[in-house]
């Protein structure tokens, strides 16, 4: 039996479905690292006055990992369907991902850690139903013709994945200067 990376895929049978798990097990280890212990107060610290805070990185990423998630695979967004914009009760429309706010809108985003984790939690789980059983066929399926070349779902899955990381270092640079001070 091969070893097991760290999200319980076997190195031996890596395949892209196993590729994307252990990705996403990595933006998921990586929000919960930069979240956990931090209060309210500090998760909506901004560096400086322009800055995203921890609490609007972790936000954000995740609402852009439920958004492009859903419009790949022709579903509904959890944000709405299981309650989590009530839940948060941010003065954005419902989908708002954070794309393109203001710094005033930024610095509307706070929430408990409980919550950021709630959600990004149940997003999580249901990235990981979706792309568990994905064959490298269905990579190539295309999700958004409105581009040139249009984008595939590997395409679409990888850009999700890469800006979760770099949100999710950021939020975890935020972080370490919350906790310095």
């Amino acid at each position: 039996m091969g070893h097991l990376t760290t999200y319980g895929v076997p190195m031996s049978a890596m395949n892209s479905a196993g590729l994307l798990v252990d990705s996403f097990g990595r933006v998921h280890e990586a929000v919960h690292e930069a979240v956990e212990g931090l209060t309210e107060d500090e998760l909506a610290v901004r560096i400086d006055p322009d800055a995203n805070s921890v609490a609007w990185l972790v936000w954000h990423l995740t609402r852009v990992q439920d958004d492009h998630l859903a419009g790949a695979f022709d579903g509904e967004q959890l944000w709405e369907s299981d309650g989590w914009r009530d839940r948060f009760g941010l003065p954005f429309g419902k989908r708002a991902t954070g794309y393109g706010q203001t710094s005033a809108q930024v610095g509307k985003v706070r929430a408990p850690a409980e919550l950021l984790l709630g959600y990004h939690d149940a997003v999580h789980e249901r990235t990981l139903d979706l792309v568990r059983s994905l064959t490298n066929a269905d990579l190539d399926r295309v999700v958004d013709a409105a581009w040139d070349p249009p984008v595939t779902l590997g395409v679409r899955l990888v850009s999700v994945i890469a800006e979760d990381l770099q949100h999710a270092g950021q939020a975890a640079f935020v972080r370490g200067v919350v906790e310095r001070r």
